[in-house]
């Protein structure tokens, strides 16, 4: 983490990745073959109508087809580079495969270049392989993580996030999750060895509004500042108070900052061992 002299107010609490560092390649363009164009949709659905808010603008960016369904498996690949993807929070390193095959994966903490990786269900415990969780020891840190089998990875792929296998069962597999929530996944599905990289990404402050503009990111409007009839918390003479107990997103639902959002019909509520626990980590009041 690189902090500058405060030259200016934007530079005073700014701070930033100090990415040659942490990146083992000197080329600024990834590999073209697997990269394609992307579209900002700025928060619009197909019909045109905002729904994610506060998206818009942002720097143009190129998008890695990283690849998560792993389906190649029982072949050893070599790490050529870490690279940076401006798509995601963790860092990505492009792997050859013996056949001569080259792709994009999520990179663990600690993978060199020159490393070796390999999928299969016979794989070493070692960062960056990837095995059946059901031959996954007790205690071990994993990272992009199926709910489905063979559907890909779907959990654990945020920059500096793992989660920690805790019990096996016959068919299932006990899983700590980053949010502190024990859930169960089925055994036959496919998790990889270690920690997403870049770690630090979580302790980046932008310093200025400027650096959120060039992210993609629009500014965000206080609810208790709109009309009544844009948000449950606006309209009143002056400072009025948002006249209900909880707090309340613009589509009136609650906002989870302390309170259980989880519908109780999920399909998945059988697997839950243990419910997150709201704190400094999600958030929340400690």
């Amino acid at each position: 983490m690189k902090k500058y002299k405060p030259t200016s107010a934007g530079r005073r609490d700014g701070s930033v990745i100090e990415y040659r560092k942490k990146l083992s390649t000197t080329q600024s363009n990834p590999l073209k073959s697997l990269t394609r164009g992307k579209k900002s949709t700025g928060g619009r659905n197909s019909g045109g109508r905002i729904t994610a808010l506060n998206r818009g603008n942002g720097n143009k960016r190129t998008y890695r087809l990283v690849d998560f369904k792993y389906d190649k498996k029982d072949v050893p690949a070599k790490v050529e580079a870490i690279e940076y993807d401006p798509n995601r929070s963790g860092f990505i390193a492009l792997i050859c495969y013996k056949d001569g095959e080259r792709r994009y994966i999520l990179a663990p903490q600690k993978l060199k270049v020159g490393d070796e990786v390999i999928v299969s269900e016979k794989a070493k415990i070692r960062t960056g392989n990837r095995l059946m969780l059901k031959n996954i020891p007790v205690g071990t840190v994993v990272y992009n993580v199926e709910i489905n089998p063979g559907a890909g990875a779907k959990l654990i792929r945020s920059g500096g996030n793992s989660a920690e296998v805790v019990a096996q069962d016959s068919r299932l597999t006990s899983l700590k999750m980053p949010s502190t929530e024990i859930r169960k996944i089925l055994n036959d599905a496919w998790a990889s060895i270690g920690t997403v990289s870049n770690e630090e990404n979580r302790l980046v402050s932008l310093g200025k509004a400027g650096r959120a503009r060039n992210m993609g990111l629009r500014p965000k409007v206080r609810g208790a500042a709109k009309n009544a009839v844009d948000h449950p918390h606006g309209g009143g003479e002056g400072r009025s108070p948002r006249g209900h107990r909880r707090q309340r997103t613009k589509q009136g639902r609650s906002t989870g900052k302390g309170q259980k959002t989880r519908s109780p019909k999920k399909y998945s509520n059988t697997l839950i061992v243990q419910r997150r626990k709201p704190g400094k980590l999600m958030g929340g009041k400690r």
